[in-house]
């Protein structure tokens, strides 16, 4: 073969060769474009699942199932890519970086669109990352903008305080719901002003914190007694199990106000802020009270407190 020759194959197979890449790139784009179609906005569509790795899907489904103990804790998990404002995402593949032969990288460019069809002004305009894997000859979406470590550490930090809460809530119940009158069970409201980690295995709580005994009566359950007990809990690991150490409460009567400010100190206003607003407790009790009724199965629709309407749950 002379060199004409090989020179016209060379370019062939260049050509080719360009050409497959072209190809390739091109159907990354499309992938990439699709698997946007899947990005939680909100919710965590269940086909979803279908189009991302089994890890991913599986702590975004853990967080987006996650109690939420106070209104929207976890409000950026809701609007990945969108604000709460009525607007939608639509998604251009901007280019893909092929990292290697399972992994890649889609750049995207996010506009807000309205209802009506119209875009929102062009700086509201996002960019964001699309990560794809490629599993079992498909590609898959593995993470978005890392949000899956942001999961990760989320869960982590939420299984904390839940064995916070839990501590709190077993002690209110034993020491404390034991005290008044008895009814089928007690179920203690805590709404969680602060809590720092004071070393391994220690933690001081301050919180506005409430306990209810109730009489179950068909579908209703029916507040026989109950009561207040702000204040702060020094919480220790002792043989591997979280107990409380100290519960320093608030003083009933004239001693009341000054007492809180001594033991809530710089978190004062933010207690009472809470402590005030019955519309706040009861927003919150009615949330702890659905979360306990799903937790143990009960065939409870309601909860009245004495001479006042029953409160649907």
């Amino acid at each position: 073969m002379n060199f004409k020759s090989l020179f016209l194959a060379a370019l062939l197979v260049c050509s080719l060769s360009l050409s497959s890449c072209h190809k390739e790139s091109e159907d990354l784009n499309a992938i990439a474009y699709e698997l946007c179609q899947y990005i939680p906005d909100h919710v965590l569509l269940e086909r979803s699942k279908d189009f991302m790795t089994e890890d991913f899907y599986a702590v975004l489904d853990t967080m987006f199932n996650l109690p939420e103990h106070e209104a929207m804790d976890h409000e950026w998990l809701h609007y990945f890519v969108t604000g709460n404002g009525g607007t939608i995402a639509d998604f251009t593949v901007d280019t893909v970086v092929v990292q290697d032969e399972t992994h890649a990288v889609a750049l995207l460019t996010v506009r807000q669109k309205w209802e009506d069809g119209s875009f929102c002004p062009e700086e509201d305009n996002e960019k964001h990352k699309l990560y794809m894997e490629k599993v079992g000859g498909k590609w898959l979406m593995s993470d978005f903008d890392g949000h899956k470590q942001d999961c990760i550490n989320s869960i982590a930090i939420w299984r904390k305080e839940e064995a916070l809460r839990q501590t709190i809530s077993d002690y209110l119940v034993k020491e404390i719901g034991s005290q008044y009158s008895q009814g089928d069970l007690c179920v203690p409201v805590l709404m969680i002003v602060s809590a720092e980690e004071k070393g391994t295995g220690q933690a001081r709580v301050w919180g506005d914190f409430w306990v209810f005994n109730y009489k179950l009566v068909g579908d209703t359950l029916k507040t026989v007694s109950g009561g207040n007990h702000s204040g702060c809990f020094d919480i220790a690991k002792a043989a591997g199990e979280l107990q409380v150490t100290r519960f320093e409460q608030t003083e009933d009567g004239a001693g009341n106000e000054a007492s809180a400010k001594r033991i809530f100190a710089d978190h004062y206003d933010i207690y009472q802020n809470m402590h005030s607003s019955e519309d706040v407790r009861e927003a919150v009790r009615i949330e702890q009270l659905q979360q306990y009724v799903q937790k143990h199965d009960l065939k409870v629709k309601y909860y009245q407190d004495y001479g006042w309407d029953a409160v649907e749950l």
